[in-house]
């Protein structure tokens, strides 16, 4: 995969690719993705631009990097993870590297062929890659953990997604979603705690330059 020329093939043409790199202590992992949407103005133009015509998964998301950051802390070896619309795969491949055994889902082909071909760069060969609708899901398997950046924002999915938090998070599992405090995301977050979820944030900041994006990372786990 080194030698492969960094450009992703669509009905479109060929999209140049570039490379992001974290670092995590001594761990680093390189991630292909059509461009950083790491600021609001990098968003504004994203959905203005010629490229709004591509799935938002093949980008570089703020909330992705915010939630890679802290997966880094959580002890996941041996885990079940799902991570939803994991798009360029980043949150997942951090957690195959600490020891999770990941599936990764998206309904979009073209970004699960992004998702699997940033885990081929960084040589894991043990995430499970897997084409799926949330409006139609048939995953009847348990997670430890399940992992989503940035899906928030449709009010329309908030409750299949729920379906799928209720259905597929193991007895004393965690969700962890990130967000850019995006207006419309805090009505399913407020909807769970009501029913007795316990909701927890933690507050990243994502940027290469002033003003940074803030990010929340929430921990939604079940209630005694």
């Amino acid at each position: 995969m080194a030698n492969e020329p960094h450009v992703l093939s669509t009905t479109e043409g060929d999209l140049p690719l570039e490379t992001y790199h974290l670092r995590l202590g001594e761990r680093a992992w390189r991630i292909l993705h059509a461009g950083a949407i790491l600021s609001i103005d990098d968003e504004q133009r994203l959905l203005g631009s010629e490229l709004s015509r591509f799935p938002y998964g093949i980008v570089l998301w703020p909330s992705s990097i915010a939630l890679a950051h802290e997966l880094a802390s959580r002890p996941l070896a041996g885990r079940r993870v799902l991570e939803l619309g994991a798009g360029t795969g980043l949150p997942g491949i951090i957690a195959a590297s600490l020891g999770a055994r990941v599936v990764q889902t998206e309904r979009q082909e073209v970004s699960l062929h992004m998702s699997r071909r940033n885990a081929q760069e960084n040589g894991l060969t043990s995430i499970e890659h897997r084409a799926a609708d949330w409006t139609a899901w048939a995953d009847v398997d348990l997670y430890d953990f399940i992992l989503a950046s940035d899906v928030l924002y449709a009010a329309s999915m908030h409750a299949h997604l729920r379906r799928i938090f209720e259905e597929n998070l193991a007895p004393g599992g965690t969700i962890l979603l990130s967000d850019p405090f995006r207006k419309g995301s805090l009505a399913l977050l407020e909807a769970m705690q009501a029913a007795g979820w316990r909701v927890a944030m933690n507050k990243w900041t994502v940027g290469v330059k002033p003003p940074e994006r803030p990010i929340g990372v929430y921990e939604l786990t079940r209630g005694e």
